[in-house]
């Protein structure tokens, strides 16, 4: 909820500065921060009521009653305190996304930075009581984390407030018809994200059937997969509100421009992490203690998933431009044709028919697909909105 509507907010803001109307743009800030915040109360609600639910829903009934005790007890400490406190990632996000549609995305790094770097410090300190601090277990893990949020969102308020002139907050108010834009854009990515939690359930549901070392590689990818898809998420995040301000300022040429710079360096950092999951997949299995046979299920799979790389990065900048744009709608189907409509039944069939190594092909179909659709949607939404501009 927090990025999605951040996303909404970015592409928004940026479109009105391209416009020439910082009036508008600091309306639309302040839209997104009731946003942010009403998302905010709707977690602390399932922080004070339903986490012990939450947990309870995912315990099997395999489990042997004192260790589903131990987890529910854990994950609601975890997870109550993180729901309780989550005002510091929700305001964290706004003030960064503000940044960045102002074009200070370094400041905006810097405090992204500075709430990592806390809650890396003081995970050790508050888990095993160092330094004098109490020994607070799962629990001190839980505030590290809410603490280094709210440290970066206050950090991320004054360097709005004293660096981001473009806009002023002070005197801006909410619009419902702000609020109403943000949502368009953002709601759709909000149920990505969700759509995105369901593909993972049922592929280990899938995976299980084989082995539950399977469904441990699927984890493991994710894991890998983050440090090849973070600098192309970070090049799209730059890209939002490069378009939306061009589009604003009327300007085909530099949304062509950027958007095919963007093309160019993801396609090379996906085909550099292609080559380093074909060459190197043993050893980054071993990063997480892989035994002999995770490695026999894990090679080929990373191997064989490692070749849709190239593809997603296409798809996830198409992706971007259509949230840019005010098209949101575009990226929520690629995500669920290609999530939904294919990954999983593709998976499913492959299963049955293959066996687990003919599973992991379902990704290679499912990226072609989806970047065949992105190409297809950028061509009409090219000739309906960038062209005649």
């Amino acid at each position: 909820f927090a990025v999605g509507f951040g996303v909404g907010i970015n592409a928004l803001m940026s479109r009105a500065l391209g416009e020439k109307d910082p009036a508008h743009a600091s309306r639309i800030a302040v839209s997104g921060m009731v946003l942010e915040a009403g998302s905010y109360v709707l977690f602390l609600i399932i922080g004070l009521f339903f986490t012990e639910t939450f947990m309870r829903a995912q315990i099997s009934a395999e489990v042997p009653a004192e260790d589903a005790a131990e987890i529910i007890a854990h994950g609601v400490s975890y997870l109550r305190i993180v729901l309780i406190f989550s005002f510091g990632v929700f305001a964290e996000i706004t003030y960064e996304r503000i940044l960045q549609s102002t074009g200070r995305t370094t400041l905006s790094m810097i405090t992204q930075l500075i709430g990592a770097i806390l809650n890396i410090i003081f995970d050790p300190i508050l888990i095993f009581g160092y330094l004098g601090f109490p020994k607070m277990g799962i629990a001190g893990a839980a505030v590290a984390t809410v603490g280094g949020q709210i440290v970066a969102a206050i950090v991320a308020f004054f360097i709005n407030k004293h660096w981001n002139h473009e806009i002023s907050l002070a005197g801006a108010r909410p619009a419902k018809v702000s609020m109403l834009a943000i949502s368009k854009i953002s709601i759709p990515s909000i149920v990505m994200s969700s759509i995105s939690s369901v593909m993972t359930f049922f592929m280990n549901l899938i995976l299980t059937t084989f082995t539950a070392t399977a469904a441990a590689v699927f984890g493991v990818y994710f894991k890998l997969q983050s440090f090849v898809f973070m600098p192309v998420f970070g090049v799209t995040n730059a890209l939002v509100p490069i378009v939306g301000y061009n589009y604003g300022a009327r300007s085909s040429q530099r949304i062509q421009q950027a958007t095919r710079l963007s093309l160019l360096m993801t396609t090379a950092i996906m085909a550099l992490g292609t080559v380093i999951f074909q060459v190197a997949p043993g050893p980054l299995l071993s990063l997480f203690s892989a035994s002999d046979t995770m490695l026999s299920i894990g090679i080929p799979a990373l191997r064989i998933i490692s070749v849709s790389f190239c593809f997603a990065g296409v798809a996830i900048v198409f992706s971007s431009v259509f949230q840019a744009l005010g098209d949101g709608m575009l990226s929520l189907v690629m995500s669920a044709v290609r999530q939904l409509l294919l990954l999983l039944p593709c998976a499913f069939v492959l299963a049955k028919l293959g066996g687990l190594d003919a599973v992991w092909f379902s990704f290679l179909i499912a990226e072609v697909a989806s970047v065949t659709l992105a190409v297809v949607f950028y061509r009409s939404l090219y000739n309906k909105k960038i062209r005649h501009i």
